[in-house]
């Protein structure tokens, strides 16, 4: 049987939503962040990835990233995860400055990095062994997170026994089990086909009403992005700044009927513009009057 719900208006706006979501906390905060790769002993040989970004991202809120090739997405998640540092300004976390990568924050890249010689289990359970942690402690923990991704009963598969989707439950099982207080997510599902996409997001929004983690997800497909967020940014071609902030007012958790509101449509199609202005400007192309399919 299928379950319609009623989805209110989609609103764009450019600060968070009214309510809860600005009464909560700020996890993340970005404050004047700009980053540039390359040696500054030579003219030219620098470039400027990030410029000036001031965004504040709130305690469990889904944040989901959308931009052109080449517009710092990535390099924004790897400062958060602390893998590189910024250039100039600010970037903090629980108003503390990040120095670094640590247990709070938790990354799920896009191919699954799990290793081939041990178990669904040993993959999941890994860093915590790694970190001292009791078995008494992790193994009930791991038990019910293979129950929530749906990998219960694979405990002692191989990732070679298991299709691409369980691989990246196994990959999310692996990031919850630290708790950390913060998930990245870089196009986590961008590999996958559609239906185990549209499985996979429903799957995120089911874990974040259990786990309440903050989430910075990358992803190049705007109805991905739509559909898993409390808040869209849009950024510029490099260097990359917030070209549109918008929020998504539907409630969670989402299901498929959501992808074919009117209100999701119209948002598609404005973020998907916003995107393809940069895309063209970046590429020096001309006509951007492509609409949303």
């Amino acid at each position: 049987m299928t379950i319609h719900r009623n989805y209110p208006s989609l609103v764009k706006d450019t600060t968070l939503s009214e309510g809860a979501s600005q009464r909560a906390p700020v996890k993340i905060s970005f404050q004047g962040v700009s980053k540039t790769y390359g040696s500054a002993g030579r003219a030219g040989n620098q470039t400027l990835a990030l410029d000036r970004l001031d965004v504040d991202i709130k305690a469990a809120e889904i944040v989901t990233v959308l931009g052109p090739t080449g517009c710092g997405k990535s390099s924004t998640l790897n400062l958060i995860a602390g893998f590189e540092r910024p250039s100039t300004g600010s970037l903090l976390l629980d108003n503390q400055l990040i120095d670094g990568p640590g247990p709070d924050r938790a990354v799920v890249f896009q191919q699954p990095s799990l290793f081939p010689w041990l178990n669904v289990l040993d993959n999941v359970t890994l860093g915590v062994k790694c970190r001292g942690i009791s078995r008494d402690t992790y193994a009930p923990r791991a038990a019910h997170l293979l129950q929530e991704v749906g990998l219960a009963g694979f405990e002692r598969h191989y990732p070679y026994q298991l299709s691409g989707g369980m691989q990246q439950r196994v990959q999310i099982a692996r990031a919850l089990i630290s708790e950390p207080k913060v998930l990245l997510l870089d196009e986590p599902f961008g590999a996958l086909d559609y239906q185990t996409r549209i499985q996979m997001q429903e799957l995120l929004l089911q874990l974040w009403q259990q786990h309440q983690q903050t989430i910075f997800f990358i992803t190049h497909d705007v109805s991905e992005a739509i559909f898993v967020a409390d808040r869209v940014l849009v950024m510029s071609r490099r260097p990359g700044r917030i070209k549109l902030s918008v929020d998504v007012h539907a409630p969670k958790p989402r299901d498929a009927d959501f992808l074919s509101t009117p209100e999701f449509v119209e948002l598609q199609r404005e973020l998907l513009h916003a995107v393809q202005e940069e895309v063209y400007a970046s590429s020096g192309s001309r006509g951007v009057n492509a609409k949303a399919a």
